[in-house]
């Protein structure tokens, strides 16, 4: 619908379908607000960028999805709101019914609400999980590691695992888990 440019308040809006791109990310919404700072020397720097309804946020080899989002430049965060918020990275996914925050230069994320996330038939469920990630030959990110806290449930063909708290380490496929233990073969 336009763009709108508050130079007093040094932000822009744009309403309707708005898009932005930057480095290879691309960000999807019905309303975006870039907040920026001028520099001394002239120019200016985005150091907030917001988005409202219908978030969608790719890159070639990431995607996040959601009702709102705020990504803070400066401190590499984004935080991404919804009833259902899903992250995925290859076959990886991870699902949130309040909001997920993603730590750029931590590479994780933070699940917050139902949180689910899913590796080749192996699911881990939380009130909260934390990924650990780290980069593949070629640029895609992959889930090493997964903290599940309260109420975890792991999933596998087999077996069913109940705990208060675990650590799940994708690449041994062992979980370490703490605090009412239940586990559950088959029937």
């Amino acid at each position: 619908n336009g763009i709108e440019w508050q130079q007093e308040n040094e932000i822009l809006i744009a309403s309707g379908n708005a898009k932005a791109s930057r480095d290879g990310v691309n960000v999807e919404a019905e309303v975006l607000r870039a907040y920026y700072k001028k520099k001394p020397g002239g120019g200016a720097d985005l150091y907030r960028l917001d988005a409202v309804g219908g978030v969608k946020i790719y890159s070639g080899t990431d995607s996040i999805t959601g009702r709102t989002a705020v990504y803070d430049f400066e401190q590499a965060i984004l935080r991404v709101d919804g009833k259902k918020v899903v992250y995925k990275t290859g076959k990886d996914s991870i699902t949130a019914t309040q909001q997920m925050e993603y730590w750029e230069r931590q590479q994780m994320a933070v699940a917050r609400g139902n949180a689910v996330a899913v590796h080749e038939g192996k699911t881990v469920r939380a009130d909260i999980l934390k990924a650990l990630f780290r980069k593949k030959k070629y640029g895609q990110s992959e889930v090493y590691v997964v903290e599940a806290f309260d109420n975890v449930l792991i999933v596998s063909e087999q077996d069913r695992v109940r705990a208060d708290r675990g650590i799940y380490k994708v690449d041994s496929g062992i979980a370490t888990l703490t605090g009412n233990i239940t586990i559950t073969r088959e029937d």
